[in-house]
């Protein structure tokens, strides 16, 4: 299962949180497109599947915009 995230516009801490509760909804293993343009979202991202224990699967540059990948513990 996968599900998208469009943050883009929406600065830290948002995207994150809004990351986590729309992991919360998603089953063990099924995976989040997260699309971000905050800067921070560099930071914060890889933070936060580290911390939580959701697996970071890539990260890449699309323009202004990092897209993310995370797929849920």
């Amino acid at each position: 299962m996968t599900d998208d995230l469009d943050a883009t516009g929406l600065l830290c801490p948002l995207p994150v949180l809004k990351a986590r509760k729309r992991l919360m909804g998603l089953p063990p293993g099924a995976s989040l497109t997260l699309r971000t343009d905050d800067p921070a979202a560099i930071v914060d991202v890889p933070h936060f599947c580290n911390e939580a224990g959701h697996k970071l699967v890539s990260s890449q540059e699309d323009g202004p915009d990092m897209v993310w990948v995370i797929q849920k513990a």
